[in-house]
């Protein structure tokens, strides 16, 4: 089974790109946004404010399975 990257529901803070970036690279969600807030302020926000936005559009909403 592969893994496929998904935008985290439950453990969003805005729109759940770092969250869904964590659990497919298999990281701690603190760490990423530690990681991707460093890049941005690095970067001048523009182009990290950018990427999320984008991200946010491309990458779908995880499907929460319902038992």
């Amino acid at each position: 089974m592969s893994k496929k990257l998904y935008r985290s529901v439950s453990q969003k803070m805005l729109g759940g790109v770092c969250a869904g970036l964590a659990n497919y690279l298999d990281l701690d969600i603190s760490l990423v946004r530690l990681i991707f807030v460093g890049i941005a302020l690095v970067t001048a926000l523009i182009p990290m404010t950018i990427f999320y936005f984008i991200a946010w559009i491309v990458i779908p909403i995880e499907v929460q399975s319902q038992s």
